[in-house]
């Protein structure tokens, strides 16, 4: 392999594991040794990576390799064991999962939104939940067109934001279901195939699931708005990849021209415009899976509010929703020298 960073992922053969190695490939990432790691009942698989098949190693804490940076997808559990035992070789850790999010200490970052939030010291860096990452690509553009005060959305989730599994569960019980067979749930606490229904995640003692919680929470802490108005309601799809959102921004003060809002939309990195109301072509989940942009349309001012514009987007869930964002972290921390490749042999 190319002179470049030791890096390392946790949590190799899962659906976001195996993204980080896509996107490696596809950006050119600067690695020199690549350590791939999940638990032990995943050990042994093989993993290609620039025509090479690296073998998955079962991940030992207490034996972690000396490397530059860390990419954790395993859950929280995992990364609350792990990032200790990257961090203490010296390793950037970028976590993928809940587990630090909301910590003081740790910054939570979309890279176009608040990478201002990364001191050159920080070595664990948290990455956000997906959904939240998506939302604030388009709604970050739009706050230098006024005070936002208000932001209402739905969105209409994935199987992958499940994983792999569950991504699997919907491809049987689609072929099922067309068969004439009965869609039985293994993965998903309700049939998937030709349904909808309230994300998957326990409900709190405000009525809102784990999902919406951490929209609300951690889109606050990346827009440094703590007390910002957020209503969230968030339902899986039966759709394989790429989530989406209708999303109304209620601004304080008379809402923003809608040519203004398509042009900050445009201009903002890593978003696509995407709002031919000829054609009634509008962001679609089918063609934002594989993108590394976040498509934006739908855009119109809300008739029954005067301070409100509403959007639909769609966005990569595995991609700036987990995998690309994280990758770009690491890109931006070295874009910035606050991170260099380790000069220690292995």
């Amino acid at each position: 392999m190319p002179f470049g960073y030791r890096v390392a992922v946790l949590g190799a053969t899962g659906a976001v594991g195996r993204e980080f190695i896509s996107q490696f490939e596809k950006r050119n990432f600067p690695i020199k040794s690549l350590q791939l790691l999940a638990s032990s009942r995943s050990a042994g698989q093989r993993i290609s990576y620039l025509a090479e098949d690296i073998y998955v190693d079962a991940a030992i804490s207490n034996d972690i390799k000396i490397c530059d940076i860390a990419f954790l997808s395993a859950g929280a559990a995992l990364s609350r064991e792990f990032a200790p035992a990257f961090m203490a070789v010296g390793a950037l850790v970028i976590d993928n999962s809940s587990a630090f999010r909301l910590s003081r200490e740790v910054p939570l970052v979309v890279p176009e939104v608040n990478f201002v939030a990364v001191k050159p010291t920080d070595r664990l860096i948290s990455n956000p939940n997906c959904t939240a990452a998506i939302l604030l690509m388009a709604v970050s553009p739009l706050m230098s067109l006024g005070k936002v005060a208000r932001i209402t959305l739905s969105t209409y989730q994935s199987a992958s934001g499940a994983g792999a599994q569950a991504m699997e569960e919907l491809r049987e019980q689609t072929s099922t279901v067309l068969a004439g067979g009965t869609a039985n749930p293994r993965v998903m606490p309700h049939p998937y195939a030709f349904n909808l229904f309230s994300h998957n995640t326990p409900i709190n003692e405000q009525g809102y699931n784990d999902e919406e919680w951490k929209v609300i929470a951690e889109s606050r802490k990346m827009l440094g708005l703590p007390d910002l108005a957020i209503g969230v309601t968030c339902v899986r799809v039966p759709v394989m990849r790429a989530h989406s959102l209708s999303v109304t921004v209620e601004f304080d003060g008379p809402s923003p021209d809608v040519s203004a809002v398509r042009e900050a939309l445009a201009q903002a990195p890593g978003v696509k415009v995407v709002d031919d109301r000829e054609s009634n072509h509008f962001p679609m989940p089918l063609e934002a899976s594989g993108q590394s942009e976040v498509l934006v349309g739908r855009i119109r001012k809300d008739v029954s509010h005067p301070s409100a514009i509403s959007l639909f987007v769609a966005g990569d869930q595995l991609l700036k929703g987990a995998a690309l964002n994280a990758i770009q972290i690491a890109e931006y921390m070295i874009a910035s020298g606050y991170i260099h490749p380790n000069s220690a042999d292995e």
